[in-house]
């Protein structure tokens, strides 16, 4: 297995001449949930105090954003995360964004993303989904995006620093795993691998020619 990382250390490199920056690009672990949890509990509540809204269509729409969030991981890792730019610029935003992550893969406060991009991400997100569905659907299929959001921080987390030993969560690290160490071009997925089988990105096609 070629392997393309850097440092198999828990360290980084430094992004910013600035330490007031690099003070923010580094973040624990538990950032996302204590931003978010209250995030998703106050939409699940507007939810639950909508005349309007039904139980069941509640538990369907949160159920439907968290799907939804599955979708969103896949192509911002895959179209965002790994869009190669040209200009000297772009592969600097590139590096910052994602490149640093596959140089320094363990590095423990680089595998969240930080509150200063993933807020106004999520704020894009919400005002799109109130643009689709309004306002009062919005808020249960918000929450459950947000669940997403937040399994998907801690399974990356968890993937990289934690000894997980039940297969199925075994088999779903080793697959991260080979995205790092072997094609970065394939398994987008973190948290499910289910679009890189819609989209048949689960391995690259000049490696499938040769096990054929």
């Amino acid at each position: 297995m070629s392997k393309l990382y850097v440092s198999n250390k828990d360290e980084s490199a430094r992004l910013f001449k600035s330490n007031f920056l690099e003070f923010f690009s580094h973040v624990h672990p538990s950032v996302p949930l204590i931003v978010y949890i209250p995030v998703m509990v106050y939409f699940l509540y507007q939810a639950s105090i909508n005349p309007s809204m039904t139980n069941a269509g509640i538990v369907g729409l949160f159920f439907a954003g968290l799907f939804f969030w599955t979708l969103a991981e896949y192509l911002l890792h895959r179209f965002v995360f790994h869009y190669e730019p040209t200009s000297e610029w772009g592969k600097y935003l590139h590096f910052m964004m994602h490149g640093v992550h596959h140089d320094y893969p363990n590095d423990s406060l680089r595998l969240v993303m930080p509150p200063v991009v993933s807020i106004p991400l999520a704020m894009l997100f919400y005002y799109l989904f109130v643009a689709v569905l309004g306002v009062g659907m919005t808020a249960p299929f918000f929450a459950g995006f947000i669940l997403g959001y937040m399994i998907y921080d801690s399974w990356h987390y968890a993937s990289h620093h934690f000894a997980l030993k039940s297969s199925g969560w075994l088999w779903l690290k080793q697959y991260h795993m080979l995205h790092h160490y072997q094609d970065p071009h394939t398994r987008f997925g973190v948290s499910s691998p289910i679009w890189d089988y819609v989209f048949g990105t689960t391995a690259s096609k000049e490696k499938e020619t040769v096990e054929a």
